[in-house]
């Protein structure tokens, strides 16, 4: 199995846990680190993982706007596995997870595992209610898949000049015919953000839902149902849609032992993340409607991920991956 870690730091406060984790991973699988850190990290990198992964910069005819689709299509270019995983640098796989997805690659496409956040500060509580609701009408969005390089051949590769990257490769291997598994019990451990990131990302998550039209009327509807609520002193549909939020939740942590990895105390912060989601989902719009999108990495993305419809359409090409 070939493992493929796209990676892009302005510091390397966290260098000696990665490395530590790459120890013990390079033992289980084959790792290439795609770095498009600046020159200095890039070359400490170098050193310190040298002989321990495979570690190579982004491919210079890759110029998409989202960098981490660089970085995967890279590996996925000097892969030579059939079976193959692709994860952020917070997400820390187990031995028994990599077996596990290699054993589903076997009959499947692509595999879509369930992260959890450890350690579980407040922030990581509060994102972790996102997790438990999408699992209770379907399965969460991951940062890690795992892939047949074959099926990634035919469909050659996926669009980079998107914001929701993870959506676009799911859509895009659904395009092409590809079989998707979602096993809910397939528990990877992901390590928090740190709060300042935390906070960055609430406008750009919210962004990723104008991607999915129904979801996003459903929030853009919160608020001013909220406000009208309040203005009328009418809080007991207020406070009966925060219980069903709660609800809801506590049926996402309780599917496929959830309450294994999901702590209660989770559940309680999925009202917090509804009002946020309902209130980001309008600055998004705004960034979208007034700026022509949102700000990711220095640039402006305006699709947040393209309609399977459309995926259809396109052409496999082999430019992607031969880089021709």
């Amino acid at each position: 199995m070939d493992y493929v870690l796209p990676l892009r730091w302005d510091d390397d406060g966290d260098l000696d846990e990665l490395t530590g984790y790459l120890r013990g991973l390079s033992g289980l699988v084959n790792v290439t680190v795609v770095d498009g850190s600046p020159s200095p990290l890039f070359e400490r990198h170098a050193d310190r993982w040298k002989g321990l992964v495979r570690h190579v910069p982004p491919d210079a005819d890759l110029r998409f706007a989202n960098g981490k689709v660089n970085g995967v299509i890279t590996g996925m270019r000097l892969a030579r596995a059939e079976h193959v995983v692709i994860a952020d640098d917070d997400v820390r796989y187990g031995e028994a997870e990599l077996t596990r997805i290699d054993a589903l690659l076997r009959t499947t496409d692509l595999v879509r595992p369930q992260n959890f956040f450890d350690p579980l500060p407040w922030h990581a509580r509060w994102d972790t209610a996102r997790s438990l609701l999408n699992r209770a009408v379907g399965a969460d969005y991951p940062g890690t898949f795992g892939i047949r390089r074959s099926t990634f051949v035919a469909m050659g590769g996926y669009d980079g000049d998107v914001l929701f990257e993870n959506l676009e490769l799911i859509r895009t291997v659904r395009a092409h015919g590809g079989r998707e598994e979602r096993p809910l019990d397939l528990y990877v451990r992901r390590l928090p953000p740190d709060p300042a990131r935390f906070w960055s990302q609430r406008v750009r998550q919210a962004y990723d839902d104008l991607a999915q039209p129904a979801r996003m009327v459903l929030f853009l509807a919160v608020a001013p149902l909220l406000v009208a609520g309040l203005l009328r002193r009418r809080p007991r549909p207020i406070l009966a849609g925060a219980a069903l939020t709660v609800a809801m939740a506590e049926t996402g942590r309780r599917k496929a032992g959830g309450r294994r990895v999901f702590p209660a105390v989770t559940v309680l912060f999925a009202p917090v993340w509804v009002l946020e989601r309902a209130t980001c989902i309008w600055l998004a719009l705004a960034s979208r409607v007034v700026h022509g999108g949102v700000r990711y990495a220095g640039r402006r993305l305006r699709t947040p991920a393209h309609p399977v419809r459309h995926l259809r359409r396109l052409p496999p090409s082999d430019r992607v991956l031969t880089g021709r």
